[in-house]
């Protein structure tokens, strides 16, 4: 892969091109980081209302009809449902784990085959999550294994 930068004192605003033969799982990585690095998602902990950057998410979780968004340090939670983040951050290096789980490919130390196809995951910070039999392939192919 060769990147190319030109400046221009006379642009307006910032414009990236990718030109390539096919759509390969590292440029799709590109891609994927590219669209993250300008998402925020709206949280709350406690009383206070927080604007996350979405790289920081480790995962989002349903639980008992509210959504649980995880990172590194802390939980937050949001007011909106895990369908609707799904359609907002798919795009952006999320994909679903499970019925009730989204995860952040990103974010992924480590993969390991668990029983009946299911796949348990690592984060870079320690926490695991299964990812059910019916979604891992897809993992496995937005993964590149």
């Amino acid at each position: 892969m060769r990147i190319s930068i030109h400046t221009d004192d006379r642009a307006g605003d910032t414009e990236i091109v990718i030109t390539c033969r096919q759509l390969t799982p590292e440029i799709e990585r590109v891609l994927a980081t590219l669209r993250i690095l300008n998402q925020q998602l709206m949280v709350s902990k406690g009383e206070e209302s927080i604007i996350l950057d979405v790289s920081a998410i480790l995962y989002i979780e349903s639980v008992d009809r509210k959504t649980f968004v995880y990172t590194k340090d802390s939980v937050y939670e949001s007011k909106l449902k895990l369908y609707e983040i799904e359609a907002r951050l798919c795009e952006s290096g999320f994909i679903r784990a499970n019925k009730s789980s989204l995860i952040q490919i990103r974010q992924i130390k480590s993969l390991r085959s668990d029983l009946d196809r299911r796949i348990r995951v690592t984060f870079e910070s320690g926490e695991q999550i299964l990812v059910s039999r019916q979604y891992a392939d897809e993992l496995k192919k937005r993964l590149g294994v």
